[in-house]
Formats: C-alpha cells, structure tokens, sequence
C-alpha cells in the first residue's frame, strides 16, 4: 500500500480515560467541589489533538461497557477520529484520572488504573490491515510497562514496520505506571529506574521518531545527563529525537548528538502564563505530527508543536484546550501581533467557536419558551397555572412528530423554559440516535418582559453551573439605540455578562432583540436601520452572539445583515426569524424576503403555532390528541412556507 492510499494519517496506541478536573484552582484534591469530565489520557488526547489540527486520525484501544466508555468514543469521533477498533470490553471498566490544579508548579493527580479497559489490549486486538491504512502508529510508553499491552504493541509495531508505516514514540514517562511510587502519587515525574530504561532500549529501534522532555530521555537514556541520555539512544536507534524543553522550547535531532540541547536545530517555545502543564505534551504531539506527516521541515513542525503546547498550558483541561487548526494557523500567522496568546480576543474567540460539535446549516425551532403569555391565557381560561407544564409537554410531543414525518433530523429545534418545561428539557436534552440527528435546544434567562433586562432566575454564572453545555441560552432584551444613555448601558452590562459566561462555560448564546414600542411606528427601511445599529453596537462591545434572533427585515435589510456579520463574525452561526404572534400570511411574506439572505438558517416562531390551539385546549374546547394534531398542522405549514419562500 501507498502513502497515498492510505486512508488514515496517524492511528493512536496508548492510554485513553476520562479525565475529571476539580475546578476550584487553587485548592488542594482534597477540598475540590465540583469536577470538569473530559476525554483524557495521553494517546486519546493526540487522537483528539491530531484530528483538531486536519489529520485523519485513528483510535486503537479498549474501553468499558458503561457510560465513561460512550463518552469516551463519541468525543473522539465528534472531531472526526475514526473509532472502529475501539474495542468494548465487557469486563472491564474505563480508566479515571482525577486531577488538579493547585498553582504553575503543583497539579496532584490520581490514576484509577487498576485493571482498566485500555490496559487490558492483546496482541488478537490489533488488525494488520488496519495499521497498514495508516501513514503512522503513534505509541505512548505507558502501554509499555505491562505483559499484555507491551505484547500489543510490539504486534502493532511489527505490523508498520513489515508495511512501511512510520512509527513514533511519545515516551509519556509516568513514574506511578511503572510502579515506582505510591498509588497515590501521579504527580511525580522522575524517578530513575533501571528497569523501566532497560525496557524502554529494547523497543527503541522500532521507532523512526521519539519525543520526550529531558526527564524522559534520562530514563530512556539511563542518565540523568541529558546530552549523554541522548547519545545512549542515538546508539539504538536511528530515529529522529524531539527533546521538549519547556518555556525554551524544542531541540531536534535528525544525526549525531553534538554536546549542548542547542546544537540540534532549536525552536524557541512560545511565553504564556501557565495555568495548567498537564496535557501539554499530548498537545505538542499533536502539533508535531501535523508538521511531521506533511513532510513539512523541522522548524515548521515545531512551531506548530511549540504553540499547540503553550495555548494548552494557558487553558483548563487537556482534550478540550487543544487548538483547532484554524485556531493555530491564525495564531502563527500573527504571532509577532500576539505577545501572549492566552490573553487575545479573537484567539480566544477562535477557540470557542471553531470547536463546536455540530453544524446547524439549516432550524425549524417550535418556540414555547413564553412563560408570562401562557398564564394569561390560563387566567383568561380560569384554570390553574399548574396546567402550563401538562401542555408543554404536549407542544413537545406535537415537535418531534413534525420533526419525523417532515424528515427535520439534524434541523429541529425547540425553545422551552425551565419555569413551566423543565420535563421538556430534560428530555430534549440530548435527544436523538446519534450528535448529528440532536435536537437544538434553547432555554430562557431574561425575565419576561423586564426593561431594563432583568435576568429571570439571578446571577448568570451560578446559572449556567447547573445546565447542560448542549442547551443554548437564549436571552431577549428589548433594545433601542436610542434609549436613554443610562438605560443602554445597564442593558449592555447585563448582556455583556452573560456573553462572558457562556466564553466560560461552552453555552451558545443566542441574542434576540426587539425594538420597544414605545412610540410611533416606523417604516420598514427605518426599522432595518435600527436593527442594524443595534447589531452594531454589540458588536463594538465585543458581544459576538452564536445565533441572532431577529424580525423579519426588507431584502435590502438583510443584504446588510449579511454584510456585517461577514464583517464582524464570519463563525457567527446565523439568523433566526422570529415571530411575534404574526399570522401566518405575514410570516410568509417576512420568510421570503430573507430568501437570499446567506445568514437567515430558519425560523424560531411560536405562538403562531400554538397560540390559538393552546387558548382552546384551556377552555376544554380541544383534547389531548386533538390539541397534538393541530399544533403539528400549524407546524408543518411553517415548515412548508419556509421551505418555499
């Protein structure tokens, strides 16, 4: 097989878990609150990692029957990582490792290894054809230091060697894997082990590339020199030896040894102020074999390895820190512009929205996130508010039989409250076969009707601690750029908080804006004007919404929709139409006016759908079933003159 037959770049070997961060920084293990889960473990983060930076990358491993094995394979593959030789095992469960971050220089750790899935790989799990699809076999040292998974990989590395696949070795040292601490201790780096070194050599000339930090190279080398620890492996193997060096970055060997880390071609490493090492390696791994696998020159490989390694020490966690390839190209491309990437805007930005997991090119929302409308009609009707939750639940029913007979997998949606749709939310949340047929789910904050913005249920950041990452905030403000300067500011303020929030947690936000009727009416031009500076002005503050939610408009109007959000926020996901109880004739004329409009993805519309069955169903006039029907009929009448503006 070709290089160029090959269908995937690089296959990861090596350790995978789930990785649980406390999140109080600054405190010891011991007083952690709360925990972070992410994917973890130093060959599924280089998997992940790899696949951010553009390489087709593969996961060879084993995980538990159980939820932590799930997790583990649908985050590998929401970036794209091939998992079909991810092995389930039924007796095994997948491995742990609870972390944190105590200041730059202290991050305890513990391994919960014993007898885990990923440990428990064989020599009859690894496919010849598969390693033979690969450019490369990128092994992690730890799946070295027991019977069972070091025959695997010597398997694995017999089969690249036998097909001419490139194999690397990131020697990953964990004194507390190799059994030369306590269990507790995952924290230590270094601990000389002749041992562990004589293991290590009878492996290395298996290897065309080896990476490690200088400590690594010690026990590889069996020196705690570092110049001499390299010349020692450079007497096994021919490989090319990557020797990572902190804040001073990387030195490369491609021959002979000279006598000082400088002497290798030397690549300065990039200043960020450190909040986390852990996971810094695997990022470096990823950037490196990025350039590695391209055939790129050494320089360029360790510039992407340097900057992946220094964005990931300024951020929380491993997995999720790690820097698309977009992100990272930007980065390099104005470097000299961005003294301390940690702290940019945009690189910042970059980050959050060139990583989301799903594509939303087209929504048709049933909104019924309203709260205050629906007890004035059940006041109207005389019956109990406590009847609310009963009918949502019912809306919710009528949503997902459109979203099946009108084949809207993957461009469904729903906006429901927490006040009267928690039962709805749970059960959107996460709703649906597979990530790419999930629903788009949104969720109130503003309090009805409050002007200034008020936020229905207090701070935004104890919030948002409690809702799923998947569950879009969407927040109205009724906004004029006109408003007196006081009242614009405290809007802006309360807004802008809740933009910082959703940065911090991952949360889309979606921003609606109506104007106030406070006044005479408009015409259309002068109310696309309006909407316009109202865009503007948050994006002068630096509120760069996942998701508008807007009025119809003219077609000029969103010609210049279209024109500032290219301008402002090319990720920006788009526009949804709103409805504001507008009969459906109404709407039609609004939808097709936004025909050409490249930013408007679909409608987010409500009572139109179920405002007259609802007021039914609350005088008796409608039952149950009769209430589903015609909520779904209104539904997919929208849907159709959606379809056909």
């Amino acid at each position: 097989m070709t290089t160029q037959e090959r269908t995937l770049d690089v296959i990861c070997l090596g350790r995978v878990a789930v990785d649980l961060y406390g999140e109080q920084v600054g405190a010891r293990l011991e007083d952690m609150r709360t925990f972070a889960k992410y994917l973890g473990g130093s060959s599924g983060n280089v998997a992940h990692g790899t696949a951010r930076q553009g390489l087709k990358s593969g996961m060879l491993a084993r995980v538990g029957d159980e939820h932590m094995g799930r997790f583990v394979c649908e985050e590998l593959e929401r970036v794209g990582v091939d998992t079909s030789h991810i092995i389930t095992d039924k007796e095994r469960l997948t491995a742990l490792v609870l972390l944190g971050i105590k200041d730059e220089d202290t991050f305890p750790l513990i391994f919960y290894r014993d007898n885990c899935a990923d440990k428990a790989i064989t020599p009859d799990d690894i496919s010849e054809d598969y390693i033979a699809s690969a450019k490369c076999l990128a092994i992690t040292g730890t799946h070295l230091s027991n019977p069972s998974s070091r025959e695997a990989v010597i398997t694995a590395l017999n089969y690249a060697r036998k097909h001419g696949v490139r194999t690397a070795l990131d020697v990953d040292f964990r004194p507390v894997l190799w059994g030369l601490t306590s269990l507790g201790d995952g924290e230590t780096r270094f601990i000389a082990s002749e041992d562990v070194t004589n293991q290590l050599q009878e492996v290395l000339g298996l290897f065309d590339l080896i990476v490690g930090t200088e400590e690594e190279f010690h026990i590889a080398g069996g020196s705690e020199d570092s110049i001499q620890a390299l010349k020692v492996v450079r007497g096994l193997t021919d490989a090319t030896l990557v020797c990572k060096r902190g804040p001073l970055g990387c030195s490369v060997f491609t021959d002979d040894i000279g006598n000082h880390l400088d002497d290798g071609i030397t690549v300065k490493g990039v200043r960020v102020e450190v909040l986390n090492v852990l996971g810094a390696g695997d990022a470096f791994m990823s950037g490196l074999l990025r350039g590695y696998l391209n055939d790129e020159p050494w320089e360029q490989c360790c510039r992407y390895a340097n900057a992946c390694g220094a964005l990931v020490v300024s951020r929380h966690g491993c997995s999720p820190a790690m820097p698309t390839k977009e992100e990272l190209d930007y980065y390099l491309l104005h470097e000299h512009e961005i003294p301390r990437p940690d702290r940019d805007h945009n690189l910042n930005h970059l980050h959050r929205v060139t990583t989301r997991e799903k594509e939303w090119p087209e929504l048709c929302v049933l909104a019924f996130d309203h709260r205050s409308q629906f007890v004035e009609m059940a006041q109207q009707a005389g019956i109990d508010i406590d009847h609310i939750p009963y009918l949502k639940k019912l809306i919710w029913r009528a949503a997902q039989e459109v979203a099946e007979s009108a084949g809207l997998q993957g461009k469904a949606g729903i906006l429901c409250d927490s006040t009267f749709g928690t039962e709805v939310l749970n059960a959107a949340t996460g709703f649906g076969d597979s990530v790419g047929e999930r629903y788009w789910v949104g969720r109130p904050i503003e309090l009805p009707g409050s002007r200034p913005l008020r936020l229905e249920h207090g701070n935004i950041g104890t919030q948002l601690a409690n809702w799923p990452r998947e569950q879009v905030v969407k927040c109205l403000m009724f906004y004029h750029p006109d408003d007196q300067r006081e009242l614009q500011l405290e809007q802006e303020q309360t807004l802008l908080e809740v933009y910082q929030a959703c940065c911090a947690t991952g949360n889309e936000l979606l921003v609606e804006v109506i104007l106030p009727r406070d006044g005479e009416a408009v015409s259309a031009d002068v109310e696309d004007e309006l909407y316009l500076r109202v865009m503007k002005r948050l994006y002068n503050l630096g509120i760069k919404p996942d998701w508008w939610k807007l009025p119809p408009l003219t077609a000029n109007g969103w010609q210049e929709v279209d024109a500032l959000i290219l301008d402002r926020d090319t990720h920006c996901r788009g526009v949804v139409l709103l409805g504001l109880d507008a009969p459906a004739d109404e709407l039609k004329a609004g939808f097709s006016a936004s025909a050409k409009a490249k930013t408007v993805k679909g409608f987010a519309v409500g009572r139109t759908i179920f405002g007259e069955p609802s007021r039914q169903w609350m005088r008796g006039e409608l039952d149950n079933e009769h209430f589903v029907d015609a909520v779904k009929a209104n539904y997919l009448e929208l849907i159709e003159t959606w379809r056909q503006r």
